[in-house]
């Protein structure tokens, strides 16, 4: 499995960070050539599940993920969301984590455990790197767009 991990410092309040980052759908405007789409009721919580589809056509892969940890934040203390991917092609997890920073602004923890099937072990360094970059730029459009 390749595993990263990023932090990111915003000039925003707890909430309003977890809200940027934990509203599924907004995800498939910042990630290349994906679409998100939640597949249960809202409000969002443990059991939430949600499936980014990304690709193009034909070359398009499904990845299924389930909220299982959903602990929001609530005035200085932290909040948490743990995601499990269970698709046929990409499994692993994903966790979230909002704190307070200096300054009264919000940071941004993101770590992920990211397992492609037959992508052999020797891959993963280079999937930890993609996964860093990918991510890492999703993260700063999703804090900087209302």
């Amino acid at each position: 499995m390749a595993t990263f991990q990023l932090q990111r410092t915003a000039p925003l309040p707890l909430d309003e960070a977890w809200r940027r980052l934990t509203t599924w759908p907004r995800h498939g405007d910042v990630v290349p050539m994906t679409r998100v789409t939640v597949t249960t009721p809202p409000p969002t919580g443990e059991g939430t599940l949600f499936v980014a589809r990304t690709g193009l056509g034909p070359l398009s892969f499904d990845d299924p993920m389930e909220v299982t940890v959903w602990r929001p934040p609530a005035g200085d203390s932290p909040g948490l969301c743990r995601l499990e991917k269970r698709g046929r092609l990409v499994t692993g997890w994903a966790e979230i984590e909002v704190r307070p920073g200096p300054g009264g602004r919000a940071r941004v923890v993101w770590r992920e455990d990211i397992r492609v099937r037959f992508l052999p072990a020797f891959g993963d360094a280079a999937l930890a790197r993609a996964g860093r970059h990918v991510f890492g730029r999703a993260v700063n459009r999703l804090l900087r767009r209302a």
